[in-house]
């Protein structure tokens, strides 16, 4: 994960796109990308979105390129590792949902 964060600030350094990327445009871009992964599956049945082809998988796969990036630069702003997140909030849930 360090590494991922460390490659993407670099990308973003090297573009000077810091004076864009505030916790609000970060949060806003996050969640156009997550729809555009809902995008994709709009209109397939429960079995069609379990069985998708070749493009659409490499659709998908771009789609939630984006969303990490989106997250995790989000997270970093704010000194958050998102797995250190995920895992509290697994914690929080296993809490709240016992089986």
């Amino acid at each position: 994960m360090k590494k991922l964060v460390t490659e993407i600030a670099a990308f973003i350094q090297e573009r000077n796109w810091r004076n864009y990327h505030s916790p609000k445009n970060l949060a806003m871009a996050l969640s156009v990308e997550t729809s555009e992964i809902v995008e994709i599956f709009q209109w397939m049945t429960q079995e069609e979105s379990a069985a998708v082809d070749a493009q659409t998988l490499d659709h998908i796969e771009e789609e939630i390129g984006d969303v990490m990036i989106y997250l995790t630069t989000l997270a970093d702003s704010f000194g958050l590792d998102p797995v250190d997140c995920a895992r509290k909030k697994l914690c929080k849930n296993a809490q709240k949902y016992p089986v």
